[in-house]
C-alpha cells in the first residue's frame, strides 16, 4: 500500500451542485494550558527500538516543529515531526512529560 496523500482533491464530481471546501488553513496555536498532550510509548515498525510519540498538538506545522526541536534537545536524542505527532527516540517518557508540564501544557500517559 501507498502512503496516504496530504492533498485529497476532488478531481471530477456529477453532482451539479458540488462545491470543494478548502482544509488548508492552518489552526492557530491554543496556549499550552489549553492543550491536552498524549504521551505514547511506541515501538512498532521501528525494529524493535522505543520512541515516544507527543500526539494531539493543536496549532500550527511551525509551532509543532519548534516543540519537536525543543523536546528533542531537552531530552538529548533525535527524533522527528511528522503527521501532526512529535516522535522522540527511545523511553523518555517521564522526561517528555516533564518538560511538557514546565512549558505549562497538560499531558496524558497513553498506554503501559
Amino acid at each position: 500500500m501507498g502512503k496516504k496523500s496530504k492533498n485529497n482533491r476532488v478531481v471530477y464530481s456529477t453532482n451539479p451542485d458540488f462545491e470543494e471546501a478548502f482544509e488548508n488553513e492552518e489552526q492557530e496555536t491554543l496556549e499550552p494550558s489549553k492543550q491536552l498532550l498524549e504521551v505514547h510509548l511506541d515501538k512498532k515498525n521501528r525494529g524493535g527500538k522505543m520512541a515516544v510519540v507527543v500526539k494531539n498538538f493543536v496549532g500550527t506545522e511551525e509551532d509543532l516543529k519548534e516543540l519537536g526541536k525543543m523536546l528533542k534537545a531537552a531530552c538529548g536524542v533525535g527524533g522527528s515531526v511528522k503527521d501532526q505527532e512529535v516522535i522522540i527516540q527511545g523511553d523518555k517518557r517521564e522526561k517528555v512529560m516533564e518538560v511538557l508540564n514546565k512549558k505549562g501544557y497538560k499531558t496524558k500517559r497513553v498506554g503501559s
